[in-house]
């Protein structure tokens, strides 16, 4: 176990480039690749980095995101020392509209102050990607740097490691609030020493539709699916016990990841399909993504569509997106025939 470095989870960013997909959930816990939520990198990243005390700040719309982590089981953080800690929002303690993670950071010291780690490692809730933080953490010590900042090709990933006897010293005494990380990391390069760590590897920030839908179809590729999903540094998630999934006769299935769960009886090309979907005889989806338990009848058409969960399409319906530009379709709509039943 690491045992020098806190994982600290900034689950508070929020953006209207994803919504509909964040209209009942945070960033953090949108689905992706067929049975995980985007926090699934970043947190099982930490727990492959021999990190044992993760603390996750959200700021609204985290009762999924709640549900999903649970009690950090599945990431071997159910423990009596240390462990998983979720810290939600403190609006109505201080009567804030739209606290910083700062002001989070502040109400909630006292967890900084018990602990024992001498590190603070501070990460996004939304960029894919594989890395292992004890490699950061050495070039940190190495380096004497007070704060390291991960960077690919000159752009910052917005993960940062910091001594965390500064970071403390800031939130005591600083009258400053920082609304993010990066605004921290500006002012402190003011007079502390800020150290750069270039990641290699496939990287990938989800911050709009386009982005999720173009990093979605990416990992489709093999060679990035290898990239991510490695036996050494498994990506841990919820599970879930269903039956595997069933397919017809008749379907057919090419360049696809297939959940547990599902029900093929059509034409699946170039697609994400999560748990418990149904997709009938004689349809036909291509270069799509459909979340968990939807349903998509018979002898439909969907190409670049993003349909969100417990989506329900009716017989002989036809959805077109345009490349690059997929249509979405919020969590829960039913569309076509099934809308008069």
């Amino acid at each position: 176990m690491n045992n020098q470095m806190l994982g600290i989870i900034d689950a508070c960013t929020n953006t209207t480039a994803l919504q509909p997909l964040t209209f009942y959930r945070s960033i953090a816990a949108i689905p992706f690749a067929g049975r995980y939520r985007l926090i699934d990198f970043t947190l099982s990243n930490m727990v492959n980095s021999g990190i044992s005390s993760v603390a996750i700040f959200p700021r609204d719309r985290y009762r999924a995101l709640m549900d999903h982590i649970g009690s950090g089981k599945e990431w071997d953080l159910d423990r009596k020392r240390d462990g998983l800690f979720i810290f939600p929002p403190i609006t109505s303690d201080l009567h804030l509209e739209s606290p910083s993670l700062f002001t989070q950071f502040r109400y909630h010291i006292d967890y900084f102050l018990r602990s024992k780690q001498e590190y603070v490692l501070i990460a996004n809730s939304y960029t894919i990607c594989t890395v292992d933080f004890e490699h950061v953490l050495q070039r940190h010590i190495a380096s004497n740097a007070d704060i390291t900042e991960m960077k690919q090709s000159d752009k910052s990933l917005n993960m940062y490691i910091i001594n965390k006897s500064i970071l403390v010293n800031i939130l005591q005494n600083e009258s400053h609030d920082f609304y993010t990380i990066k605004e921290m990391v500006r002012y402190m390069a003011q007079s502390h020493l800020v150290e750069k760590y270039e990641h290699h590897g496939y990287t990938a920030e989800i911050s709009s539709l386009d982005a999720y839908y173009k990093t979605s179809m990416e990992i489709l590729s093999p060679d990035v699916w290898k990239q991510l999903f490695i036996n050494e540094r498994p990506v841990f998630t919820k599970v879930k016990d269903e039956p595997p999934t069933r397919y017809a006769k008749k379907a057919v299935v090419k360049n696809s990841m297939i959940a547990n769960g599902c029900v093929i009886e059509g034409h699946v090309e170039n697609s994400i399909i999560f748990r418990g979907v149904k997709i009938g005889k004689g349809t036909v989806v291509k270069n799509s993504i459909v979340m968990q338990k939807g349903v998509i009848l018979e002898n439909s058409v969907l190409e670049n569509v993003v349909l969100d969960k417990d989506v329900k399409i009716g017989s002989n319906e036809t959805l077109l997106g345009e490349s690059g530009l997929p249509r979405v379709i919020a969590k829960g709509t039913t569309q076509g025939a099934l809308m008069k039943s």
